[in-house]
């Protein structure tokens, strides 16, 4: 199993684990590789370390271990140094995805009826609840004019689906 660092092309770093690399090749020429963060099918391969396993730690001698792993240091100016300098690390990527999965599992998906369903729950035709949806630009407009508060969401395709 090769596991590799990956990038889209708005910079969002993830990892991906594929069975080799021929295996990785084929997976991004048939467009099956994305970013879970904005499903950019714009993906290049990152420079990583290799992790080795030597060995068990039994073997190794009091105190020392016989596992070695290279950190991966993004050179100062390249893109991942960029990234990580302007907050869009790991971790803050980490937490949006973290948040976005509690807004999926505490509401309700109206779809294409959200503009609908927001104007019977703010004029009391139906009752409150957390709810998202589908609505054009111009629908979610009209929706802040009537003093409907609404928010645009994105929500990348990966969390549309369980992650395996």
């Amino acid at each position: 199993m090769k596991v590799l660092n990956l990038q889209c092309s708005h910079q969002h770093a993830f990892e991906g684990w594929f069975a080799s690399e021929d295996d990785f090749q084929s997976q991004l020429a048939r467009g099956l590789v994305s970013c879970p963060l904005c499903a950019d099918p714009a993906v290049r391969k990152m420079p990583s370390a290799p992790r080795l396993n030597l060995g068990t730690a039994a073997a190794a001698p009091a105190g020392a271990s016989r596992e070695l792993s290279v950190p991966a240091a993004a050179p100062a100016g390249s893109p991942s140094h960029e990234v990580m300098a302007a907050g869009g690390s790991p971790a803050v990527q980490a937490e949006f995805l973290k948040a976005l999965r509690h807004v999926m599992a505490n509401t309700e998906d109206v779809g294409e009826r959200f503009a609908d369903e927001a104007r019977a729950m703010f004029y009391g035709d139906a009752e409150q609840r957390s709810i998202r949806g589908q609505a054009s630009r111009a629908e979610a407009v009209e929706l802040l004019e009537e003093g409907i508060d609404v928010m645009p969401l994105p929500l990348p395709a990966a969390l549309k689906e369980t992650l395996q």
